[in-house]
């Protein structure tokens, strides 16, 4: 590179950038692999250094430059004080060390003529330095150091007298340039970040500094400028900036969306008109040209449409009526099998998510998007929640359908699970458990109620028996051959299966087995819901299916709409005498007793079943349970 010296106008690179850096008036040091490794005169005599001194072993006040290292960003300035005097430490980081240039905030006498920075110290600085003469025409570049060469891909010999602008191009941005021409002009320091190019056409983001060089008389001789490479880190930036725009689009965009299908969800009345609902809000969205909502058949293993809205193909073909093989690759098939939201980009964006609800499955929703749209993960993410929503939605209206109707499936189911309460009480007891009803407690705890008869049905056998399984629970009443139990439970059968639109008849225990009636709604996936009981409890069989038509009985509403008017207090006095024998005579038990199970004084008993007793010859008498 010495022929850089015969550069007319540039007096020589050595002499012409040792002499500009020696004219700032600002401290500058040059530190690589945790040492400072050079310094100017300026950086000398504003921390008392002497020319000769090492700079690794001269400078004592490191660890303050250290931390402003630590504690600075890149361009950005941070105050510290050195030598009794406060400066601006503005940092540029390289790949092999780093440069500090520090802008005193007080007075400061320039540098003496004689001072003199060594060669090594441009030539070897962890940053691009190039220097430019403003009294030539074009401000053209007369030094370059051999980090400017490897961040650039430009020799010397290629940028001596040319403008630094042949860095920038097509993409390199308008305000940011103007910027540095304002600096330039007005001949004061300036930072940017802007986008250039090198020799070989591919682009970086260059951490350019420029600051104006004087001489001793005050008068503008040259312009020096740092360039690091902040590629890494300005794409990271600009790449989280993309990532929340697109973020914030798509929840702009889905916001609307979001509160209708949650509107349509908590305000239709019957399944149907709540599928057709969201099927309906999904296709006013410019991005979804058709929507569809389809549901497994488990007799023939195929999806069936049950709703659907604007432009939508037929699962396959032409045929409106037609249905998808769950064991097909179309994207409804595969979120049915998988239980997963499954994206399917063919011509245009089809997306599927299952409509799931407490592990009970209630058929697919399959959006297609507009031709000019497209669903990415991020939608993805969000519509999947809008698919629990609606599934949550058709899981409350088939558990109010099935307190509603008789058309449903009958299905007993024996278990020899010993985590149900009466398959552990009936395998330690010689008895015979028969599930009466349940309460909730607070928090997730139930109360259930059994009542136990056999030869070994005690008080003192059966506390014994909740006591070894592991259960919690009390004897309420007991009378010869017969106790009311209490058991309470987290893990309550009732519960779960109420949860998934399943209501439980009875349940009977006796010599370790229990076996479960359940009424499943017709329109439910039966299949889904044994499935889930073999799955929650081991050793479980299914006995029998069989359907029920609608009938005329209605004695399942009579007692649904009778219980909606009592209290808590009027049910429990009145189930707990009914159960307990207060209605027999003699009564096996007194009013004082059952008032104390309750944890009530007995006037307070009394009140309560009064209560409940009129109720009942109410809805009996009058027809309804006012």
């Amino acid at each position: 590179m010495d022929d850089v010296d015969t550069n007319p106008g540039a007096g020589g690179r050595n002499s012409q950038s040792a002499l500009a850096l020696e004219r700032l008036v600002d401290p500058v040091v040059g530190v690589a692999e945790g040492r400072i490794t050079e310094a100017n005169e300026a950086a000398r005599e504003a921390f008392d250094v002497s020319s000769g001194d090492d700079p690794a072993s001269a400078f004592e006040e490191w660890p303050l430059l250290e931390q402003a290292i630590a504690d600075a960003t890149a361009g950005t300035a941070r105050t510290v004080e050195l030598a009794g005097e406060r400066f601006d430490a503005r940092i540029h980081r390289g790949v092999d060390g780093t440069t500090l240039v520090f802008e005193s905030t007080g007075s400061h006498e320039p540098p003496a003529d004689d001072r003199v920075v060594k060669d090594r110290a441009m030539n070897e600085a962890p940053v691009g330095i190039a220097i430019s003469d403003p009294d030539q025409e074009d401000n053209p570049l007369v030094y370059v150091n051999e980090a400017y060469e490897v961040i650039t891909g430009y020799d010397t010999g290629e940028v001596i007298g040319r403008n630094c602008r042949f860095l920038q191009g097509e993409d390199s941005d308008e305000s940011t340039i103007a910027e540095m021409a304002a600096a330039v002009d007005e001949e004061r320091p300036v930072t940017v970040e802007i986008l250039n190019y090198r020799k070989d056409g591919t682009e970086f983001w260059n951490e350019v500094t420029i600051a104006p060089v004087y001489d001793d008389d005050g008068e503008l001789t040259n312009y020096v400028g740092f360039q690091n490479d902040v590629t890494a880190r300005k794409e990271a930036e600009l790449a989280l900036e993309r990532r929340t725009a697109e973020l914030e689009f798509v929840l702009d965009r889905v916001e609307g969306l979001i509160q209708d299908v949650t509107t349509a969800v908590a305000g239709s009345t019957h399944r149907s008109t709540l599928e057709q609902a969201v099927c309906e809000r999904f296709v006013e969205e410019p991005n979804y040209e058709g929507a569809w909502i389809g549901e497994r058949n488990p007799a023939t293993e195929q999806i069936v449409v049950r709703e659907r809205a604007g432009d939508v193909s037929p699962p396959s073909g032409d045929d409106p009526s037609a249905t998808i093989s769950t064991a097909d690759e179309h994207p409804a098939a595969v979120a049915v099998r998988s239980g997963e939201s499954v994206l399917e980009t063919d011509g245009r964006t089809r997306a599927a998510f299952p409509l799931v609800y407490n592990d009970v499955e209630y058929g697919v929703l399959v959006l297609e998007a507009a031709p000019e749209a497209a669903i990415d993960d991020r939608e993805s993410v969000i519509l999947s929640a809008l698919a629990r929503a609606v599934a949550s939605g058709i899981n409350a209206r088939e558990t109010s359908r099935v307190l509603a109707t008789d058309a449903v499936v009958a299905v007993d189911v024996d278990v020899t699970d010993p985590d149900l309460a009466p398959v552990a009480i009936s395998s330690a007891v010689d008895c015979r458990l028969e599930y009466r009803r349940s309460s909730h407690r607070t928090g997730d705890r139930t109360a259930s109620l059994y009542t136990v008869t056999g030869p070994d049905a005690t008080a003192e056998a059966l506390e014994s028996a909740l006591q070894k399984a592991g259960l919690e629970g009390e004897v309420v009443v007991e009378r010869d051959g017969e106790c009311l139990l209490e058991v309470t439970d987290q893990d309550d059968p009732v519960a779960w299966l109420s949860d998934r639109g399943v209501r439980l008849v009875a349940i009977e225990g006796d010599e370790g087995r229990a076996r479960l009636t359940l009424e499943i709604p017709r329109s439910a996936d039966v299949r889904s819901v044994v499935e889930g009981i073999e799955d929650r409890y081991d050793g479980s069989d299914v006995v029998s299916f069989h359907q029920r038509e609608p009938g005329g009985d209605t004695r399942q509403e009579f007692a649904a709409r009778l219980e909606s008017e009592l209290t808590e207090r009027q049910f429990v006095a009145l189930q707990r005498a009914y159960l307990g024998g207060y209605f027999e005579w003699p009564r096996p038990t007194t009013g004082e007793e059952l008032a104390e199970t309750m944890g009530v004084s007995r006037p307070t008993f009394h009140e309560h079943l009064r209560s409940a007793e009129a109720k009942l010859c109410s809805a009996f008498f009058e027809g309804n349970s006012s």
